[in-house]
């Protein structure tokens, strides 16, 4: 499943494509991609049709653009693009584990699994004499989609209950830390728990714990507060190294805007490496089973918990 990283990556793609552009149409391929909006095709169409797109945002692994202005409306005035007042719902994108959105021009070449497609007037385009745009919402295992749904506090209301990722300038490492150090599950587990820190999967945890020397058994309430923050340290290290290289691709369906796959991936030091020499001690790496998935790691750098059962 995409984690942070290629989220964020997509949005920083859509941004200059999408901000300040208008709604010119939608079409609605596979209504199961619309199953979180509350309303059928036609009334996720009408949401959008005439809107102004706003600058995309995202918490964790949700993505959304806010939307300026009624069904109807004409283009936003004023610099801003539509990102000023009167933004009350926004376009929310959940990726699943194969969702993508691609910019394309009208005209384009199809898409294989395409679900939704905007058609968009980007004003920007227009003195460089380029026409209108589409983005794609593809999807081959349809666990992801698209829902216009109102804003909370200036997040959607189906993403209110995600907190802060390591890479957000508000996040609170010392507050997480002590949040962390209150539980007796698993560090992984906790990681991995949305409503405590965001953005975070099996890749970027399996990665952080290895960076850490912690085995991802380690009860939350067993690390020092120093041992914690360096923890989320290692973790946003992770993310930020992630985000510089364009995300992790292990499967083509892992793609930015434009279709390009990231290669993270080449740098892994424990996802996907069991049963090779770990890259610090050159211990063989071991693949556990954990929590109905797998959970990689060194047998000598991370070890298992006293009295913590295999």
């Amino acid at each position: 499943m995409p984690e942070l990283p290629e989220v964020e990556v997509v949005r920083a793609g859509l941004a200059p494509a999408v901000t300040g552009a208008r709604v010119e149409g939608v079409e609605v391929l596979d209504s199961r991609s619309i199953a979180r909006h509350p309303g059928d095709a036609a009334a996720f169409e009408a949401a959008l049709v005439g809107r102004t797109l706003g600058a995309p945002a995202r918490r964790g692994k949700f993505l959304w653009v806010p939307l300026l202005g009624a069904p109807g409306d004409g283009p936003a005035d004023g610099p801003d693009g539509g990102r000023g007042p009167g933004m009350t719902d926004a376009l929310l994108a959940h990726l699943g584990m194969s969702g993508q959105l691609l910019v394309r021009e009208v005209g384009a070449p199809a898409d294989r699994h395409t679900r939704i497609r905007l058609l968009l007037d980007q004003p920007s385009l227009h003195a460089a004499g380029r026409g209108p745009l589409e983005v794609r919402f593809a999807d081959q295992r349809i666990f992801g989609g698209l829902a216009v749904r109102p804003l909370v506090d200036g997040v959607p209301d189906q993403a209110a209950h995600i907190a802060l990722d390591p890479v957000d300038p508000a996040f609170d490492a010392s507050a997480v830390a002590r949040r962390l150090r209150r539980r007796r599950q698993g560090v992984k587990a906790a990681l991995l728990d949305q409503t405590l820190v965001s953005g975070i999967g099996n890749i970027y945890a399996d990665e952080a714990l290895w960076r850490s020397r912690l085995h991802y058994a380690t009860p939350g309430e067993r690390l020092t507060q120093a041992r914690a923050l360096a923890l989320l340290a290692d973790v946003r290290d992770v993310l930020e190294q992630a985000l510089a290289e364009g995300g992790t691709s292990f499967d083509a369906q892992y793609v930015n805007v434009n279709g390009q796959a990231g290669y993270f991936e080449h740098r892994l030091n424990a996802y996907g490496r069991g049963g090779l020499p770990c890259p610090r001690c050159g211990a063989t790496m071991v693949r556990e089973p954990w929590a109905n998935r797998s959970s990689t790691r060194c047998p000598r750098c991370q070890r298992r918990p006293r009295g913590i059962a295999a």
